[in-house]
């Protein structure tokens, strides 16, 4: 099984994903985590890339989206193995998040066709103001316009895609119950 959680920046993702492994290894899952951008050498190009104040502009955009594609045909190949080993992959971050950052054009689906979509994604719903005071300032990603832009774009997508919404406004622990309740369902365990 292949989870994801997705979400703005500043929404808790990583933090969630953490706890999320965490838990399944506490219940006797062997967990293989991956994250967007790998530490590949095309995702530490992306993560230099992220830090550039013009990130946000459409060109700097194009250019993002096909090292993420590049970057994600690298990670396919571990993911596959990973499930093969009967592993549950806990990923922050897939190729939604391209559809969403670079605005869901038909050429960033295109480009990701070898991407593998996830069985499960859950989105961490915030509102941007909530999710930048969450934030370090070290990307430009990191500006309420733009953020109110992809919240919209993923609310839209998820409601397409059947996502799993989480109100990842909600304290640190509440929110980590809600994913444990989505999971528990979906992988027919108890809490």
């Amino acid at each position: 099984m292949y989870i994801c959680l997705e979400g703005i920046d500043g929404s808790g993702k990583s933090t969630q994903v953490e706890m999320l492994i965490n838990w399944l290894k506490k219940c006797g899952i062997e967990v293989f985590r991956v994250f967007e951008p790998t530490d590949s050498p095309a995702g530490r190009l992306i993560r230099n890339m992220l830090r550039n104040p013009n990130a946000t502009n459409e060109n700097f955009q194009k250019t993002l989206a096909l090292l993420f594609a590049a970057d994600r045909i690298i990670l396919m190949d571990k993911i596959t193995e990973a499930e093969k080993k009967s592993k549950i992959v806990v990923s922050d971050r897939c190729f939604y998040s391209s559809l969403v950052y670079q605005n869901g054009a038909d050429w960033i689906a295109e480009i990701n066709k070898f991407a593998k979509k996830p069985d499960i994604v859950l989105l961490m719903d915030i509102d941007p103001e909530t999710a930048i005071s969450r934030c370090e300032g070290k990307d430009s990603f990191e500006d309420i316009d733009f953020l109110i832009k992809i919240r919209e774009r993923y609310l839209d997508l998820a409601e397409k895609e059947d996502f799993m919404v989480v109100n990842a406004k909600n304290g640190l622990n509440k929110v980590h119950d809600d994913i444990k309740r989505v999971m528990a369902r979906k992988l027919g365990m108890c809490i």
